[in-house]
Formats: C-alpha cells, structure tokens, sequence
C-alpha cells in the first residue's frame, strides 16, 4: 500500500486547522483562562496565567502587617491555588476539542481537571 504524503499531510493540517478554530471559539466563550485565589479575609488576592505565571497581586494595608514571612507564604498558597484553577480552566476548554489524546497531552502540561470538592482544599506546601 502506497501513501500519498501529501493527501496526508493535507488532512492532518486540515484536523489542526479544524481543532484551532473549534480552540478559538470555545475561548472566545470562555474569555482569558486565569486563575483566582484571595486569602479568606480578602486582604490577599492573586491572579495567575495557565502554568503559574503572576499577573496580578493585591494587598490591604492589614495584610501588610502580617509580617513579610507570613504575607510570602500566603501569597505562595495562593498561587498554587490559582495556579489549579487555571489549569482546570484550561482544561475544561481545550479537553473537548482535542479528545482522549489531547487529554492526555494537558495533563502533562499540567492542565488538569480539579476534582469538585478540591478547589478549596487549603494548599499546605509540598507536592501535589
């Protein structure tokens, strides 16, 4: 069996063109994907790309005088927290478009699902 390379190549660029488009529209639904965390106070709030980069930090002056150790891990916490939830965002976006196997791919990346009843377990430090 012969295969023409490039029938297949032809097709192949149409699936991924076919998977960006069907990509675009569900972001354009969904907006920017970030995640959110604030302290329970509210006197913290960050705000973070999918993979964890920060793009937003807000404090109340009584956040302030926790002290800068105390302020350093919770704003740590908190971005671990927004960072799951901005990986669950992207998830929840692209696992439809690109099935069993992109799945697969996200997790790698670190875009996983959060399970319902995790999303406001408390971050204690180390691994998860």
């Amino acid at each position: 069996m012969e295969i023409n390379v490039d029938l297949e190549a032809s097709r192949v660029a149409d699936q991924a063109e076919r998977a960006a488009e069907q990509a675009r529209e569900r972001f354009d639904r969904v907006g920017g994907v970030t995640g959110r965390a604030e302290s329970a106070d509210g006197g913290i709030r960050v705000e973070v790309a999918p993979g964890g980069l920060l793009t937003d930090v807000r404090l109340t002056h009584a956040a302030l005088r926790a002290g800068s150790d105390a302020l350093a891990q919770q704003i740590t916490e908190l971005a671990h927290r927004a960072t799951r939830r901005a990986g669950d965002r992207m998830y929840r976006a692209l696992a439809p478009v690109l099935g069993p196997d992109g799945e697969k791919h996200l997790s790698t990346l670190g875009y996983e699902p959060l399970p319902d009843d995790e999303d406001d377990v408390p971050y204690l430090g180390g691994r998860r």
